[in-house]
């Protein structure tokens, strides 16, 4: 065979990621012939594939059909510059949960603090509620793995149903929810290392049957840990909501969680400063119990906003519709997560 005719034959082979036959790519790039025994490099947009094996086979057996003896292969990677001259390669398939696929419509909000104890489960389930109460369509993953709390929170007594191998959330004030504790029995401690945590928050995304979302809340363990690096990677991108109450310790921590966000490319949403007073019911008076200032001074420092203030409360509990968390939608809390819902939507949406 000649150099010509193996170029003609190689002509049959298409490079998979530019839908180009690899002799029109210039991905031919040696030839080395001694009677019949072939020696080629090939260039090619993407190695280490599925697509690379099987152009490998291709050539084989095109040049064995045109009379070759052996056919040795060597491979390499077009330049960037290449690529684009040639039109791009075709975008990479999304192998992972549809949830996580780069045109999901589903915006992600992780609700995070520097420490514990600052009420950021409320502010998860209240606002992912409030969220509901607006329209949305909205989810919460538990990923306090340790600290799971929010089935609790909401009264939630069923576990999720589990139909041909997909976990279908349970559904409460027209929030769907998934956490550790559907699958904690007696509440028994979870005593798991860092890569087994890391599966079953995978197994939340790409094993569980959401539907359409607009919004996935998900309340993050205090801190900036395995867990929250875990869920920053695994993202394609999240807007952050901070929990800090006024105290200045609790402002200077969760500035460390703010700005784990920020180094892992995932934008600050803004500050939300639970606790910041006690209004006397008898003379209205608001008594800052924890202090004043953490929260305007940690969004300050963030260079984001103060999106709410949560005063010290506690919801009306209805023995027939139990759910110790959730404030209801006419009361006067319950009317401050509706503003933040609102808030949220307005700087998610505009």
């Amino acid at each position: 065979m000649t150099d010509q005719e193996i170029l003609e034959a190689l002509k049959r082979v298409k490079d998979r990621d530019l839908d180009k036959s690899i002799v029109d790519t210039g991905g031919v790039r040696e030839i080395k012939n001694k009677n019949g025994n072939l020696s080629l490099k090939i260039a090619l947009a993407r190695t280490g594939t599925s697509e690379q094996m099987q152009v490998q086979q291709e050539i084989v057996n095109v040049l064995k059909s045109e009379g070759a003896a052996s056919v040795g292969l060597r491979f390499d990677t077009l330049t960037d510059e290449e690529i684009q001259s040639l039109g791009g390669a075709k975008e990479e398939p999304f192998k992972g949960p549809a949830l996580l696929a780069p045109d999901s419509k589903t915006t992600f909000i992780t609700v995070a603090s520097g420490k514990g104890g600052v009420g950021k489960s409320t502010v998860t389930v209240n606002t992912a509620v409030a969220l509901a109460r607006i329209g949305k369509k909205v989810g919460i993953i538990d990923a306090d793995i340790y600290g799971f709390s929010v089935p609790d929170m909401m009264g939630i007594e069923e576990r999720p149903k589990v139909v041909d191998k997909r976990i279908y959330p349970v559904e409460r004030f027209g929030v769907k929810v998934i956490s550790m504790g559907f699958f904690v029995e007696d509440n028994a401690p979870v005593i798991w290392r860092g890569p087994m945590l890391g599966k079953m928050i995978n197994q939340f995304f790409s094993e569980c049957e959401w539907g359409e979302l607009d919004y996935l809340v998900l309340d993050l363990p205090p801190g900036t840990g395995d867990v929250a690096l875990d869920l920053h990677s695994m993202l394609p991108d999240s807007k952050e909501l901070l929990v800090t109450t006024p105290h200045a310790t609790a402002a200077f921590v969760a500035a460390r969680a703010g700005a784990m966000a920020i180094k892992t490319n995932h934008e600050m949403l803004g500050v939300v400063e639970n606790m910041a007073y006690f209004e006397s019911q008898t003379t209205g008076e608001k008594e800052y119990v924890f202090g004043q200032g953490g929260g305007p001074r940690l969004a300050e420092e963030l260079k984001t906003d103060l999106l709410a203030q949560i005063p010290l409360g506690q919801p009306v509990v209805d023995e027939n519709d139990f759910a110790p968390s959730i404030y209801g939608e006419d009361h006067p809390i319950g009317e401050i997560y509706q503003e933040l819902a609102k808030a949220i939507a307005f700087k998610v949406e505009r």
